[in-house]
């Protein structure tokens, strides 16, 4: 009986262990059944976690893997809606090739930002991504001719299949369970190990012959490749974009949803991502000062776990293993 048990933790299924893989398929089934159980408004919510928790992870791959937390992973997602968008309703090309040609254009840019920001560390590699980001800003928003500035670019850009919510729904939940499962490859594979040496010792790293640049200009390139998807999803979702897409507080909250989550967990960022995005709709639905309160329970967050939500309850399952 042991044996039998042991053989089926043991036996993987695409590079997951029989346990892991029956958990994953457990979890995203209940999350296909959410549609059923929920009401339209609350689908759309389950939808935007779903997008929303792409992006937080997308910047987790530099945050938690990496050492590098970047504040312009907003404008590389905004850039992609922007593009879906006006390639959809100004060019005229189906929502396939739509798609395809935001993400592209999400990792040319994010390519761009890696070139700039990799020799960077520390609090300069934030400031510096910062400021790309709010120059992709200033171009959304005074490029009126081709973003609409402050109005900002509107259409319809989702298939008509998918028109119906709970369709759009598990489409999304589709496509988050394959970019998650590559995601999770990267971030496992040799290079994703390499990855995290540079986040522990950088010196140590280029002492063995690394090419440290090299290695995060692609693990950069490949994070903004994500947050393409995950901007390309939300043109489908949102059918809107403006200057406020591709803004700051798009990062700021990106990141705020991967600390939330746990930094370095990778799948915590769509529990932080449903975290701030069911407390900005219950909180705001009650009072003005929601941002208030969304700020205090950061902070409440970062004394009380500071680990992140996922990293806490494993700190606590572990502390309940050992007693």
């Amino acid at each position: 009986m042991m044996n039998a048990r042991s053989s089926f933790v043991s036996a993987r299924v695409a590079g997951m262990t029989g346990g892991d893989a029956s958990i994953a398929a457990i979890i995203v089934a209940a999350a296909a059944a959410l549609p059923l159980v929920l009401s339209t408004y609350q689908v759309g919510l389950a939808t935007e976690v779903l997008i929303f928790g792409i992006l937080a992870m997308s910047i987790d791959i530099l945050g938690g893997f990496a050492g590098r937390t970047s504040l312009g992973h907003g404008a590389i997602f905004g850039v992609s809606t922007y593009v879906v968008i006006y390639a959809s309703v100004q060019a005229g090309l189906p929502p396939a090739a739509a798609f395809a040609l935001g993400v592209l254009a999400a990792t040319l840019i994010a390519a761009i930002f890696a070139l700039l920001a990799v020799r960077t560390s520390g609090v300069y590699f934030l400031l510096l991504t910062l400021a790309l980001g709010m120059i992709v800003w200033g171009i959304c928003l005074r490029w009126t001719q081709v973003t609409g500035g402050e109005n900002g670019i509107r259409g319809d850009v989702r298939p008509v299949i998918l028109l119906a919510h709970n369709r759009f729904y598990w489409a999304v939940l589709a496509g988050a369970a394959v970019v998650t499962y590559a995601m999770w490859r990267f971030v496992r594979s040799p290079f994703g190990l390499t990855l995290r040496g540079i986040r522990d010792s950088e010196s140590r790293m280029r002492s063995l012959g690394y090419n440290v640049p090299l290695h995060l200009f692609i693990g950069f390139t490949a994070s903004g490749f994500f947050a393409g998807v995950a901007g390309a999803l939300y043109a489908t979702f949102n059918n809107f974009v403006s200057p406020s897409t591709v803004g700051l507080a798009q990062s700021v909250e990106g990141v705020l949803m991967m600390v939330a989550g746990g930094v370095g967990t990778l799948f915590g960022s769509f529990v932080g991502a449903a975290a701030i995005i069911a407390l900005e709709n219950i909180v705001s639905a009650h009072t003005e000062r929601w941002q208030m309160v969304l700020g205090i329970t950061f902070i409440l967050i970062m004394i009380f776990a500071p680990e992140g939500i996922i990293g806490k309850l494993r700190a606590v399952s572990a502390r309940k293993v050992r007693q």
